[in-house]
């Protein structure tokens, strides 16, 4: 017999690396959860982090990098109402959504996000589902965020007037070719990304600060463009209180502009914390994501408004429709109008750089969200908690968006904005939830309001541009599909971490080894007394001999949630009437009882035997509530968990069913 410290864990599987390329293709595999290089990956515990401006240009080149289309795309969506649409999306930013995220920086603040937080609020299957709903809107805004970012970029380069002549008309083509470039960073590994975020948020803002200033200084010149602006406004709409209630139905065309805050608390975990933060309560992270977020949201707020309003008395309303000069690139029409084409170029160039860039912030958002919860859940291959196979997915996916919507920033807008209001909406409501919890109550209307205001933009939205739900839907569903067919593919893995037996259970075990191989009665708990455990052991000898001086334990599992896929196992041994019971909670019974006769057989150093009673009822019935409730026709399917675990049958636990 071997034995282990008291109360130390049983590692119940384990296998080799792979070699090879397979081996290259798993690399970190069996590290933990989103422990991967990228812009939002989870840092070491001994990590210390980055000062929050420099997180904040992280997150930046997802949120500001969204100049490069959205003054484009509001122009297209309000016509010439486009800067007052634009200030109706700056008070929703300031007084919506801002708040809404300091408090996710707070309740959430190891990166988790709002998802997390509505996690907590539904038990069992029900939050489970709703959690794969919520990412496949989450996969949605990162996924057109990668598609948009790639096509508007390739709509920069076709743009330029130094542009070779070979790339017009190829915007499929160079959209393409970016994007395979992201997914062939990834493959490689992803590193310094907070050093290039810097670099391409400072040069591509001071770029923008440029051309802003300067189209902002032409109209200040020529105080006539805005007169016929004005005017031309005027004639389109009867009075300037139907020119607001008209900008107030046409906002939510333009909630591209609030693309960041997600990805803003995505990042906290590189935020440097203060000396005294602990895991628990890391004060200076929040502190300092909250910084992160106001900053950034009050930088791209001037932005919006001045890009929004120059652009739109400056530029022709011909030249924002598909196909146009300015479609999908305002600014950068801006720029080579009034600043020359060596400039435009260099504008266009950081660009280009800057939106390929989201496009990388929103893939490691990917790779951190997927195997953040599907894995965990079961419902992703194991492989799924690897970077480089999660990649060629996602990979493919960005292929085949791009494809459907043809490389064009306008047709992929409904759907981006979809994603965004959506996770929006869920993080305004998790707020609301979160105050009221904590009794706040003002705080907890004003959240409750807000959110008010993001059903109805999203409402809105999707009434105006259903192509945004409709490509949500097909990421839903092909989420809950795949995520419930891996679940039912895996339900027979061993699904245990560690098995840790307290002081009593080891003593029990101890004991009952050195009368030879354990033997054991799986019991499902009722009263517990005196009777209950008595027949069960006259039952088991009146079907199967037992030597009568061998000391028989008891197993009892408790069903926790049997939604969950995988945990850490706790047996705890007790003394009850005479009778000698192991006790143990898990999200389903044959699982854990493999799991515990590993361990124990990891103990002893002998495969122990385990004895149970037949079932009554349909086998289909039950393999139904084994996939539902944990429970079913216990004994085949532990036999089965443990045939898959343990390859070799004279190592192998000992299954007796009568």
């Amino acid at each position: 017999m071997t034995g282990t410290d008291a109360g130390a864990p049983v590692a119940v599987r384990g296998t080799a690396p792979p070699r090879g390329w397979r081996g290259w293709l798993l690399e970190g595999l069996t590290e933990r959860t989103a422990q991967h290089p990228g812009p939002h990956g989870t840092l070491p515990e001994e990590h210390q982090g980055h000062s929050w401006w420099r997180v904040m240009c992280l997150t930046g080149v997802d949120y500001f990098s969204t100049l490069g289309y959205q003054p484009g795309i509001a122009a297209l969506a309000a016509g010439l109402l486009s800067p007052l649409a634009t200030l109706v999306l700056v008070a929703l930013t300031l007084f919506g959504a801002l708040p809404v995220y300091r408090r996710v920086a707070k309740e959430s603040p190891h990166g988790e996000g709002s998802i997390a937080m509505l996690e907590r609020l539904l038990p069992w299957w029900a939050g489970k589902v709703f959690v794969l709903v919520l990412l496949g809107f989450a996969c949605t805004d990162f996924m057109i965020t990668m598609t948009l970012s790639a096509a508007d970029a390739s709509a920069h380069a076709v743009a330029n007037p130094l542009a070779p002549s070979v790339l017009h008309g190829q915007s499929m083509w160079i959209t393409l070719v970016l994007l395979a470039a992201l997914g062939a960073v990834f493959l490689k590994g992803f590193k310094e990304a907070i050093g290039i975020a810097v670099v391409l948020v400072v040069v591509y803002l001071g770029l923008n600060l440029v051309v802003v200033a300067t189209a902002v200084g032409h109209v200040l010149t020529h105080p006539v463009k805005v007169g016929d602006w004005w005017d031309a406004a005027r004639a389109a709409h009867s009075s300037p209180l139907a020119m607001v209630g008209v900008a107030l139905l046409v906002f939510p065309k333009l909630a591209l502009g609030m693309s960041g805050f997600e990805t803003g608390v995505a990042v906290m975990p590189q935020v440097r914390g203060d000396a005294t933060d602990t895991y628990a309560k890391p004060a200076g992270r929040i502190r300092g994501t909250r910084r992160l977020l106001t900053t950034a949201a009050l930088i791209m707020s001037v932005f919006l408004i001045l890009s929004s309003f120059a652009t739109t008395v400056l530029i022709p309303a011909d030249a924002f429709k598909a196909g146009g000069p300015a479609n999908g690139r305002a600014l950068a029409y801006i720029a080579h109008e009034y600043l020359g084409s060596a400039f435009g170029t260099v504008y266009d160039v950081s660009t280009i750089a800057i939106l390929w860039f989201a496009g990388a912030s929103a893939m490691a958002g990917l790779l951190n969200l997927v195997p953040r919860y599907l894995p965990r859940y079961g419902m992703a291959p194991d492989w799924a908690r690897a970077v480089r196979p999660l990649t060629l997915v996602f990979m493919a996916v960005a292929f085949l968006v791009t494809w459907l919507f043809d490389a064009d920033v306008d047709k992929q807008g409904g759907a981006y904005a979809t994603g965004v209001l959506v996770l929006m909406l869920s993080a305004s409501f998790a707020a609301t939830v979160a105050a009221w919890r904590r009794g706040h109550r003002a705080a907890g209307v004003g959240f409750g309001l807000i959110t008010a205001v993001f059903g109805y933009t999203l409402a809105a939205n999707v009434v105006e541009r259903p192509d945004g739900i409709k490509i949500a839907s097909l990421f839903i569903a092909g989420i809950l599909v795949t995520s419930f067919a891996s679940r039912v593919h895996r339900a027979f893995e061993l699904r245990t971490g560690t098995v840790t037996l307290d002081a009593e259970a080891e003593h029990i075990v101890d004991v009952a080894a050195a009368f030879g191989p354990l033997r054991i009665i799986a019991n499902e708990p009722q009263a517990r007394d005196r009777e209950e455990y008595a027949l069960k052991e006259c039952a088991q000898r009146d079907d199967i001999p037992l030597p009568e001086d061998g000391h028989l334990l008891f197993l009892e599992v408790t069903v926790s949630d049997s939604s969950e896929f995988m945990a850490d196992l706790t047996v705890h041994g007790e003394v009850l009437h005479g009778y000698r019971v192991l006790r143990v909670t898990g999200p389903v019974v044959p699982n854990t009882i493999a799991a515990v006769l590993l361990a124990l057989r990891e103990r002893t150093g002998t495969p122990p035997n385990v004895y149970f009673n037949w079932t009554e009822g349909h086998p289909l019935g039950h393999l139904i509530r084994f996939l539902i409730f944990g429970d079913g026709e216990v004994a085949p399917v532990t036999r089965e968990v443990l045939r898959r675990a343990d390859s070799d049958p004279a190592r192998r636990p000992r299954v007796h069913v009568s």
